[in-house]
């Protein structure tokens, strides 16, 4: 147990770049370096993990560590990997409301509001290219944008979900030319149990008091996310919308770009702020919460995967739901990421020069954060 630990504690550490960053990560130190699985098997956790909704490169450790350790190999995986950006982003949370009136550091916020733009422009093209290549996926990205555009409430992003995955089932099923007998599903039915119940008591937990509150929040969020940790961003934004300004939610997420790890630790600086009183707390119960469902899933799924996916309906409805988390995060990018954070002709410059750069010289990361950090400051010495 202490060796995955420690193996993903490094990963945690220095892992920049996002979830495809992380599955290369992970393919090089765990098939090739240490050889605790063959590439065939480890193909097969990552596609696990496109299927089922959660933070896909934490789902992809979480396996490895499950494969490696059983469950509590998994749980050393996950607070490994997680521990690093956990403790950065709490620090921020509690930290920066003191240093924002500085003028430095506000340039450097702004810088990484920018790269914000930059980054989930990047992925709701990655996104559209891999989920809507169908006219009928499409379409239903573009309602499902323009939808919660017009109606942003949390309601909305689930009666979204719910119609994507009807229509995905009735119009982006695929056919079978031949009968096939389909393989057995071993579901882990104790885990599906387990993430049902938590869903539903979810939408009742704000009247059991500020942390759990917090959890139903945040379990909600983790429970609906297909695509990866950007796609967080329009729900998270619509359940703290009452607890947290916009501008300061924009802040955690453009800090949440500049760390290793997990893109949901995003979540651990929303909870420290929305829990003042006892940020660590909050921190932590949303953290673990965000995390809890994919998690969850991944252990009904692990080892009837193939079964699953190979139903023609089962793999309509999951193409219809891709499609309309690609439409909410089209309109996240509006609002809040563009809204809030270009607010200027020299802000939409530097944008386009970011975007350029990730995409034609496919800048690291990393470099991209110090980079739009200096201009940001650059910006309020010289205005």
């Amino acid at each position: 147990m202490l060796q995955i630990f420690l193996r993903f504690f490094t990963l945690g550490l220095l892992s920049f770049g996002g979830p495809a960053a992380h599955i290369g990560y992970f393919r090089q130190t765990f098939v090739n370096e240490l050889g605790w699985l063959d590439d065939k098997r480890y193909a097969s956790l990552v596609a696990l993990s496109q299927f089922m909704p959660g933070p896909g490169s934490s789902q992809v450790g979480f396996a490895i560590g499950y494969h490696r350790g059983g469950l509590l190999g998994a749980i050393a995986a996950f607070a490994g990997f997680t521990l690093p950006s956990f403790i950065l982003m709490y620090l921020l949370a509690v930290t920066t409301a003191a240093w924002l009136g500085n003028d430095y550091m506000q340039g450097i916020v702004h810088g990484l509001k920018l790269l914000a733009v930059v980054v989930v422009a990047d992925a709701v093209l990655a996104m559209f290219s891999q989920f809507c290549q169908r006219k009928t996926a499409r379409l239903l990205m573009l309602g499902c944008a323009a939808s919660i555009l017009i109606f942003p409430f949390l309601w909305t992003q689930i009666a979204l979900l719910i119609l994507a995955a009807l229509l995905g089932l009735s119009f982006l099923s695929a056919t079978e030319s031949e009968p096939q007998k389909p393989e057995p599903i071993r579901l882990n039915y104790l885990s599906l149990a387990i993430f049902i119940a938590l869903f539903v008591a979810s939408f009742f937990a704000l009247n059991l008091g500020v942390e759990a509150g917090i959890f139903g929040e945040f379990y909600r969020a983790g429970s609906l996310v297909f695509g990866g940790g950007h796609v967080v961003l329009p729900l998270l934004e619509t359940a703290v919308g009452d607890s947290l300004s916009s501008d300061r939610f924009l802040t955690g997420y453009a800090f949440a770009q500049a760390m290793p790890g997990p893109m949901f630790t995003f979540a651990t600086f929303l909870g420290a702020e929305m829990m003042l009183d006892n940020p660590f707390v909050g921190a932590a119960i949303a953290t673990l919460a965000i995390f809890l469902p994919g998690f969850l899933l991944m252990l009904v799924g692990l080892k009837s995967w193939h079964a699953i996916a190979a139903r023609p309906k089962i793999a309509g409805m999951l193409a219809g739901v891709n499609a309309g988390v690609v439409g909410l995060l089209a309109a996240a990018l509006y609002q809040p990421v563009f809204s809030q954070g270009v607010l200027s002709a020299v802000d939409m410059a530097l944008v386009l020069l970011g975007f350029g750069a990730l995409k034609i010289f496919k800048l690291p990361m990393l470099l991209l954060v110090v980079g739009f950090s200096v201009c940001g400051m650059a910006l309020i010495v010289l205005m």
